[in-house]
């Protein structure tokens, strides 16, 4: 495996994704490209879970703030929206629901670097691991007598 930061790029546009994946990838990241909710639920069940994700809003199927709210909640993945719509409620919704940050289309690929740097600078939460369902040895002893 490697040791640089992994980016996912979630779009339903295959030339924004090419566009992301080579500018980020010439920045020294580790860059997956997906073009919807279904395919980066896919790479994270892998057990390849991004450190940033960059989100697109609106795409086909699941949308970015549904995307947010499962990465946010689920992983400590850091999370840029990046969307069509510069309107004050999507911005505050996607906040709200975990987004680290924001960029209206059309991004300025230098600006999209800088934001993305500032978000892997911040400390990530990680969920806690789940208990292990498992008895410990003392209390399947203790079931037993």
């Amino acid at each position: 495996m490697t040791d640089r930061q992994h980016i996912a790029v979630v779009d339903d546009d295959p030339d924004i994704r090419a566009t992301f994946e080579e500018y980020l990838t010439d920045r020294g990241y580790r860059v997956s490209t997906v073009g919807g909710g279904e395919a980066l639920r896919d790479l994270i069940g892998t057990g390849d879970v991004p450190d940033a994700a960059l989100l697109d809003v609106t795409m086909p199927g699941e949308d970015g703030f549904s995307l947010a709210r499962f990465l946010s909640s689920e992983t400590g993945t850091r999370i840029i929206m990046v969307t069509a719509s510069g309107e004050t409620v999507d911005r505050v919704v996607g906040l709200e629901l975990g987004a680290d940050d924001y960029l209206a289309k059309p991004v300025d690929l230098r600006e999209l670097s800088a934001r993305v740097k500032a978000v892997l600078r911040r400390p990530t939460a990680r969920r806690p691991a789940e208990p292990d369902p498992r008895p410990t040895a003392k209390a399947a002893a203790e079931r037993v007598r």
